[in-house]
């Protein structure tokens, strides 16, 4: 099975991909918003060109549990992705993850930590 994952912020969306049968998974890109707008071309050539069979996107959750303050805009991303893509959708506890790609990357020193990140989402889902 194919995936793509997005790690959703205001300003950049992180992509990854993965591959169920190798288990095997892949920063791919980083798209930015433009004006507050997510851009929703891009994302739709993505999904043309992987054609995936499942989107996991990133849940931020405060440490306790709880849903952060961009939860709100997530949810709506979450929710016109699959209206969009007619693509199955989840949500993955991100919790940490920018934090472990930077850790990850510490070396390299990328702008791509938003889809390393979305690439640590794949992993974890993984290993559920």
């Amino acid at each position: 099975m194919q995936i793509v994952s997005f790690d959703f912020g205001t300003k950049k969306i992180g992509i990854a991909v993965g591959q169920t049968k190798t288990k095997t998974s892949s920063p791919l890109e980083i798209i930015f918003n433009k004006n507050n707008a997510v851009n929703w071309v891009k994302i739709s050539s993505i999904i043309n060109e992987w054609k995936p069979d499942l989107l996991l996107v990133g849940k931020p959750l405060n440490m306790d549990g709880t849903d952060s303050d961009i939860m709100e805009k997530v949810d709506i991303f979450f929710k016109k992705l699959g209206k969009v893509t007619k693509v199955p959708c989840e949500y993955v506890d991100e919790r940490l993850t920018s934090f472990e790609a930077r850790q990850n990357l510490a070396d390299l020193k990328t702008d791509l930590i938003d889809a390393h990140a979305a690439k640590i989402l794949i992993d974890h889902w993984f290993n559920k």
